[in-house]
């Protein structure tokens, strides 16, 4: 394990949160976002990891709002980025804010991707170039779900940060990257206690992935069947894939990745609320809970 990635694992620590509202560009909520971030920070989460097709120009403005939170993209697209200015961006904000920002890379999915077409290739090619525009492996991690990609993970940036997995696919994770690497899977929470309700926040918020052959092919690996990718997703994906109920059923929920071999879990609050709310309710209930 390089000094990089050592401290990358260091500051980050244990818990982060992941946030696709966090992202979002409109002047209008650039202040509660900034507020957010600030509150995230002395909550106690090491990370903020910005969801949808995000960049360091996304991160900035959540850097400066805060002294001490790594915000990392989950993920920046490696097909509708150029890394030259990956590069050039992530080189700025290293400057004005040292070891406050980590790439987080992704090759997306087919049906959001005209042309799309070799992802391993895409990545590798996007890396060279990465490579020679002078941005060193400590600096970046990838979304990496299936055996090459987690090696490349390990081979040629800091860590794996796996988008909508289960304990089981951790500890394999672990095994493919070896100790040295960070880990760090997103998983999702809804804080409800009744069993139907919660289910049903959790397969309305699911039923988009499911449309997303690199997901399901990885639940099928897994051991899940093509009943349980249909329909929304079965009562056993959901369950799987989702932390429900009360605080010590999340506590454990959550704990199962770090004895699977996670070195940090980015916690996605899922709630039954207007598109682009920020969850800051939860992320306190969460932060309490995880105390």
């Amino acid at each position: 394990m390089n000094d990089a990635t050592a401290a990358l694992k260091e500051s980050v620590g244990r818990y982060g949160v992941w946030s696709a509202q966090l992202r979002a560009d409109a002047p209008a909520g650039a202040a509660e976002r900034a507020d957010a971030v600030a509150e995230l920070e002395r909550l106690g989460f090491g990370a903020v990891w910005l969801g949808g097709n995000s960049s360091a120009r996304d991160a900035a403005p959540l850097v400066a709002a805060s002294s001490r939170v790594v915000v990392g993209t989950s993920i920046q697209s490696v097909w509708e980025h150029e890394a030259s200015a990956a590069a050039a961006s992530f080189a700025e904000l290293e400057v004005a804010h040292p070891g406050r920002f980590v790439l987080g890379l992704g090759v997306s999915h087919g049906p959001r991707v005209a042309g799309y077409g070799r992802p391993y290739a895409k990545m590798t090619g996007y890396l060279d170039e990465l490579d020679r525009a002078g941005m060193r492996p400590g600096h970046r991690v990838l979304a990496a779900l299936g055996p090459r990609m987690l090696e490349l993970a390990r081979d040629r940036a800091a860590g794996a940060i796996p988008y909508l997995v289960t304990p089981e696919h951790t500890a394999r994770a672990r095994e493919r990257l070896g100790e040295g690497p960070l880990l760090a899977p997103e998983f999702k929470v809804v804080l409800d206690t009744d069993p139907f309700r919660a289910r049903a926040t959790a397969r309305a918020f699911l039923a988009r992935y499911l449309e997303l052959p690199n997901y399901t092919r990885n639940f099928l690996s897994l051991g899940f069947t093509e009943d349980d990718v249909t329909g929304g997703g079965s009562d056993r994906l959901i369950d799987a894939v989702f932390a429900w109920g009360d605080e010590d059923t999340v506590r454990e929920r959550i704990a199962a990745f770090h004895d699977a071999g996670a070195d940090h879990v980015a916690l996605q609050v899922v709630e039954d609320a207007p598109a682009g709310t920020l969850p800051r309710e939860g992320w306190r209930r969460l932060a309490a809970l995880l105390a």
